[in-house]
C-alpha cells in the first residue's frame, strides 16, 4: 500500500543576516557621538565663563589646549590598551570619565579646576576613544569597505557637533553654561549601557569572522603580550624610521591646528567680534558639522577608488585657499559669501581622516591603528599649539586675522607634504 503520507519539508530561511560587524559600527558611532558632545562646548562658552569670572581668552584657550593635546596623546596608548583589555571595557570607562569631567565643571571656582577637568579629564577620556578608536573597529571588523566605514565614524564626531552645539549655546545663552555642561554630561552617560551590551571587541566573540573575510582564513593575532604602553612606544620607535610617519604626522599636526585648534575654538568669539550673535556662530559651526557627516563618508568612499595621497593633496589644497579668504566674511549678519564657506569647509573638515588611516594600514600592516594613533598625536599637537596661540593672537592684536593666514600657509605646506608620500609596503596600490 503506497505511503500517503506528506514528505517531510525543511524550510531554509535564506533572508540575509545582518552581519556583527555593522552591529558594532553602530555602537561605535553612537559612542562617538556622545563622547564628541563635550569637545563641542569650548568655543561657545569661551565668552560666559569670560563673563562669570573674568578670564582672558588665553587662559580659557589653555584649558582647551590641554584638551586637545590629551586627546591625542592618549590616543596610542587607548589604542594598544583596547588590544590589552579590549574596546569595550576602554571606550566604557572613556565616557564615564567624560561624563565625570563635564559634570564637576558646574562647582568650579578656579582657573586650574578648568584645566583639570575641562583639560585633563575630558582630555584623557575622549583621547581614550578617539580616532584611534576608529582605525581598530574597521582594522578588526571589517575586510571590505574600511574606507567607507572609517568615513563615516569619523563623521561621528561631526555628527556629534552638529547635535550638541546649537543646543549648548542655546543652554548657555538662556539658562547659563552650568546647564549646558550638566546635559553634555549625561549625554555621554546614556551611552555607556549601548556599548556595556552591544560592543564587541572581536568577530571571534560571537562566532564570526570579519565582514568581508574569507570565512576558512585565520583570525587576525592580535599583539597582546607585553605591557600596553611598552607596546605603543616599540610601534612608535618602529615608525619614527619610515619617512612616511614623518610626512603624515607633520600634515596632520596641520590639519590640528587648521580645524579643531582654530576653526572649532575661536570661530564662535571671532564671529561675535564682528557683531554676529554667538548662537547664530554657533549654528553656522553645527552646520560645518552636517556639511562634514557628508564629506567624510563621501572621502571614505574615495579612499577605497582613488591613490589616499593624492586625496589629501586635494583636500589640504581647498582647505587653505578657503581659509585665508575667511577674515573677509565676518559681519553680523550672514551673508552668502559665508554660507559658501560654511559649506566648502564643512565638507573638508576631517575628509583627510579616511585617506590618512588608509595609508597608515598599507604602509604599517597589523601595527596602522597604532601608528595612526601617534599620527593623531601630532594632530592635536596641532591644535593645542593653535588653541592658544589664536588666543594669544586675538588678546594681543584684538584680532584672528592673522591666525586665519598663518592656517592658510601651512595647509598649503601640507599638501605638498601629502604628495610626496611613497609606500614600499607590498599593501600600496
Amino acid at each position: 500500500m503506497p505511503n500517503l503520507q506528506a514528505p517531510h519539508v525543511t524550510l531554509v530561511d535564506t533572508r540575509p543576516r545582518l552581519h556583527w560587524a555593522w552591529i558594532v559600527a553602530a555602537v561605535a558611532f553612537v559612542a562617538l557621538v556622545g563622547a564628541a558632545g563635550f569637545r563641542a562646548a569650548p568655543s561657545v562658552l569661551i565668552d560666559p565663563l569670560h563673563q562669570e569670572f573674568g578670564w582672558s581668552t588665553a587662559t580659557i584657550s589653555a584649558a582647551v589646549s590641554v584638551n586637545l593635546l590629551l586627546f591625542g596623546l592618549i590616543s596610542p596608548f587607548a589604542a594598544a590598551l583596547m588590544e590589552r583589555l579590549g574596546m569595550r571595557r576602554v571606550v566604557t570607562w572613556a565616557l564615564l570619565l567624560i561624563s565625570l569631567g563635564s559634570g564637576l565643571t558646574v562647582f568650579m571656582t578656579a582657573s586650574w579646576q578648568l584645566v583639570l577637568l575641562w583639560g585633563v579629564f575630558v582630555g584623557v577620556g575622549a583621547g581614550s576613544m578617539a580616532l584611534t578608536f576608529v582605525a581598530t573597529v574597521t582594522s578588526r571588523w571589517f575586510v571590505k569597505r574600511q574606507g567607507l566605514v572609517s568615513g563615516v565614524l569619523t563623521a561621528a564626531s561631526a555628527a556629534g557637533q552638529l547635535v550638541f552645539l546649537p543646543l549648548i549655546a542655546h543652554l548657555a545663552a538662556d539658562h547659563g553654561w552650568r546647564t549646558a555642561s550638566l546635559v553634555v554630561s549625561l549625554a555621554a552617560l546614556a551611552v555607556v549601557p549601548l556599548v556595556a551590551f552591544l560592543l564587541r571587541d572581536n568577530p571571534a566573540d560571537v562566532g564570526t569572522t570579519a565582514y568581508g573575510a574569507d570565512p576558512d582564513a585565520p583570525p587576525p593575532v592580535s599583539a597582546t603580550s607585553g605591557r600596553t604602553a611598552l607596546r605603543a612606544v616599540t610601534v612608535l620607535k618602529q615608525a619614527a624610521h619610515d619617512r612616511t610617519f614623518w610626512l603624515l604626522a607633520a600634515g596632520f599636526a596641520i590639519c590640528g591646528a587648521s580645524t579643531n585648534g582654530l576653526i572649532g575654538t575661536h570661530f564662535v568669539p571671532a564671529a561675535h567680534d564682528h557683531g554676529m550673535p554667538s548662537t547664530t556662530a554657533a549654528g553656522l559651526l553645527a552646520l560645518v558639522g552636517l556639511f562634514d557627516v557628508a564629506g567624510t563618508i563621501v572621502s571614505g568612499w574615495l579612499t577605497d577608488k582613488v591613490d589616499p595621497k593624492v586625496l589629501l593633496g586635494v583636500y589640504y589644497s581647498l582647505r587653505g585657499a578657503s581659509l585665508l579668504v575667511l577674515p573677509h566674511l565676518f559681519a553680523a549678519t550672514t551673508e552668502p559669501p559665508m554660507w559658501a564657506f560654511i559649506i566648502f569647509y564643512g565638507l573638508d573638515w576631517v575628509a583627510t581622516v579616511p585617506p590618512t588611516v588608509a595609508l597608515c594600514r598599507r604602509a604599517f600592516g597589523a601595527d596602522g591603528p597604532i601608528v595612526f594613533g601617534w599620527v593623531f598625536a601630532s594632530h592635536q599637537i596641532g591644535a593645542a599649539v593653535a588653541a592658544v596661540g589664536a588666543g594669544l593672537t586675538r588678546d594681543h592684536h584684538g584680532s584672528y586675522d592673522l591666525a586665519w593666514y598663518v592656517a592658510g600657509g601651512l595647509c598649503a605646506v601640507a599638501a605638498v607634504m601629502s604628495l610626496r608620500i611613497r609606500l614600499d609596503s607590498p599593501d600600496a596600490r
